[in-house]
């Protein structure tokens, strides 16, 4: 059989079968082809487009939670103080041992209910409902896009990790 397609073959081309232009060799193993490298790259490419997004969420989730023990830290720091110095500090800097920096990098944010800043009823930070969060004072986070209004209810009010109720609850503002 392949003595008579080699005769075909150099009759058709005039050329013996070993120097035909068309003819498929087989393949060495010493690389990839570029179709091989691009099939490659847009594997990976629709891997990290689906890992990518998964991951920032579970960044961002794990920076509320580091949010939410700070408070909790702090507001325990706010007790101890209120239980040496019978009144509450009028600012977070007279408190040793609490976090500098939310984990998005902006202050904890902290208002003493009865200190004597002028407008500090305008200050205070009420619920959907316009009730205070808590009857002493506030403590809360920011939270990612470093802004907030005293409504919680508020856009920019939405990702702030809040401590409420008299810390009964603790975490983001839109799940209070």
């Amino acid at each position: 059989m392949v003595s008579r397609r080699r005769r075909l073959d150099t009759i058709l081309t005039g050329m013996p079968v070993s120097s035909h232009p068309f003819q498929f060799r087989a393949r060495s193993a010493s690389g990839f082809t570029l179709l091989e490298l691009m099939m490659v790259a847009v594997v990976a490419g629709v891997l990290l487009a689906i890992a990518l997004p998964s991951y920032r969420k579970i960044i961002e989730h794990q920076k509320v939670v580091a949010a939410t023990v700070d408070l909790a830290k702090i507001a325990q720091e706010l007790e101890k103080y209120r239980t040496m110095h019978s009144a509450l500090p009028d600012s977070l800097s007279e408190l040793s041992g609490i976090p500098p920096q939310d984990p998005w990098g902006n202050a904890y944010q902290y208002l003493n209910f009865g200190s004597g800043i002028p407008g500090i009823k305008g200050k205070i930070r009420k619920d959907h409902n316009l009730h205070p969060l808590n009857s002493e004072f506030d403590l809360y986070s920011m939270g990612a896009d470093g802004a907030s209004v005293a409504p919680i209810t508020g856009k920019s009010s939405q990702d702030d990790v809040i401590w409420a109720g008299d810390g009964s609850f603790i975490g983001l503002a839109s799940d209070y």
